[in-house]
C-alpha cells in the first residue's frame, strides 16, 4: 500500500497554493464542510469558472438558462440560483411570504401578513449559523413544535395557525434523527413545504415527495463552487427569483460560480469508485494499529455515504484528534460523535496519497506511547 513512503516526499506531492501564503495545508477527512472550503473541485469545474471569468454575459439570461438546466436535473418545474443553501432558506422564506408582490419584496424582512415558518424541535439547528436566523432574514418568524424527545402529528397540527406561511423540513446530520415527523407528514397539511437539503446527494427525492421549494448547496455533495439553488414549483420559484430585487441582491452569484455549478451538476451522477478504493486502503491502513478499533460506519442522516470509523481502546480519542489537527498538513476528521468515542474519516475529499500521510501521522501519535 506504499506506507513506507517518506512523509516529506508525500507532503510535496500534495503541495497547494495556500502553503505559499503561509497558511498550513488541510487534509479534509471531515467531509463537505463549509469551514474547510466545501469541496476540492474537479479540473473541469475549475476550468469552467476560469473561462467564465474572462467574458461578459447577460446575467439574467444566464440565470434563466441555469434554472432550466437545474430543473431538468432535479425533476422540478423550475429552479433558481443562489449563493448557497443558507441564503436559499432566506430567499425561500421571503418567497412564501411575499409571493410575486414587488412592494412586499422590497419590504422584506418587514412584511405584514402570515409569516410564521414552522419547524419541528430538533430541526432548529446551528450549521455554523442558526437556521432560525436565516428564516428571520427572509421576513419569517420561526416557530418550533414538539419536543427534543418526540414530535407528533398532533404537535404539528396544534402549531398551525392563520399566521402560518410555510413548514420547514431540515435534512441534516445536525438534526435529532429519532422520533421526528417524516416529510410526508408535512406535505399532507396543504401548506407550502420548504426543505433544507444542503448536503444531500439525491437531488430528486424531496421534489418527488411533494415539497414545494428545496434548497441545495452547490459546494458540498455536488462538488461545485460556493453556490446553491432552489428547485420546486414554478410559481414559487418565480417569487424566489424576484427576491433579486430585494434581499437576494445581497446574496448574488457571479457568472463564474454559475458556470462552475452547471459543470459540476453534469458530473454529479458519475461513478465514484475511486472513493471506495481510498476507503478500503484507509480501513486497512488504520487497522494496523492495535490500540484502535476500525469500522465502516453508515451515515447517521440516512444518506448513501459510508465512512471509516475509529474508536480507541486505551486512551481518549480526542487526544488523537488534537494530534492530527495540530500538524502541517492539518488532518481534520469528522467529530460529531466524538462524545460517544467515535471519530470518522470521510473519504469523499481524500486522494489516494493522503492515506499514507494519515497512517504516518497516526503512527507518530503512538510513538510517545510505545513501551
Amino acid at each position: 500500500m506504499g506506507y513506507t513512503m517518506t512523509f516529506p516526499r508525500l507532503y510535496r506531492m500534495i503541495n497547494d497554493p495556500y502553503d505559499k501564503i503561509g497558511i498550513r495545508q488541510v487534509i479534509n477527512a471531515a467531509g463537505k464542510m463549509t469551514a474547510l472550503g466545501g469541496t476540492a473541485q474537479k479540473e473541469a469545474v475549475a476550468k469552467a469558472q476560469s473561462l467564465a471569468a474572462q467574458s461578459h454575459v447577460d446575467i439574467s439570461e444566464l440565470r434563466q438558462l441555469a434554472g432550466k438546466k437545474i430543473a431538468a436535473v432535479t425533476g422540478a418545474e423550475a429552479a433558481t440560483i443562489t449563493n448557497g443553501a443558507a441564503s436559499g432558506i432566506a430567499i425561500a422564506t421571503a418567497a412564501v411570504i411575499t409571493g410575486t408582490n414587488i412592494e412586499k419584496i422590497k419590504s422584506v424582512p418587514f412584511v405584514d401578513g402570515p409569516n410564521q415558518i414552522l419547524l419541528q424541535k430538533g430541526h432548529d439547528i446551528n450549521f455554523g449559523a442558526d437556521i432560525t436566523q436565516m428564516i428571520s432574514m427572509g421576513g419569517g418568524r420561526p416557530v418550533t413544535y414538539g419536543s427534543k424527545k418526540c414530535v407528533t402529528n398532533s404537535d404539528l397540527e396544534s402549531a398551525i395557525t392563520k399566521q402560518t406561511a410555510a413548514l420547514l423540513y431540515v435534512k441534516s446530520h445536525h438534526c435529532i434523527q429519532e422520533n421526528r415527523l417524516p416529510i410526508d407528514a408535512l406535505v399532507s397539511k396543504d401548506l407550502p413545504v420548504i426543505v433544507d437539503a444542503a448536503a444531500e446527494v439525491n437531488l430528486r427525492s424531496h421534489i418527488r415527495s411533494g415539497a414545494n421549494l428545496v434548497t441545495y448547496s452547490g459546494g458540498k455533495a455536488i462538488g461545485g463552487p460556493t453556490s446553491g439553488f432552489i428547485a420546486g414549483d414554478a410559481r414559487m420559484i418565480e417569487a424566489c427569483e424576484l427576491q433579486q430585487m430585494g434581499i437576494g441582491r445581497a446574496m448574488k452569484v457571479g457568472k463564474e460560480q454559475i458556470m462552475g455549478l452547471l459543470v459540476a451538476l453534469e458530473q454529479v451522477a458519475e461513478s465514484t469508485s475511486a472513493n471506495e478504493d481510498v476507503m478500503q486502503a484507509l480501513f486497512e491502513a488504520l487497522g494496523t494499529f492495535s490500540l484502535l478499533k476500525v469500522s465502516i460506519e453508515p451515515d447517521r442522516a440516512g444518506r448513501d455515504i459510508k465512512r471509516v470509523g475509529l474508536r480507541s481502546t486505551h486512551f481518549p480519542i480526542i487526544d488523537l484528534v488534537n494530534h492530527l489537527e495540530r500538524g502541517n498538513p492539518s488532518i481534520r476528521t469528522r467529530n460529531h460523535q466524538m462524545l460517544d468515542g467515535l471519530i470518522l474519516f470521510d473519504v469523499r475529499e481524500l486522494q489516494s496519497q493522503h492515506v499514507a500521510i494519515i497512517h504516518h501521522r497516526v503512527a507518530d501519535f503512538f510513538r510517545p506511547h510505545a513501551t
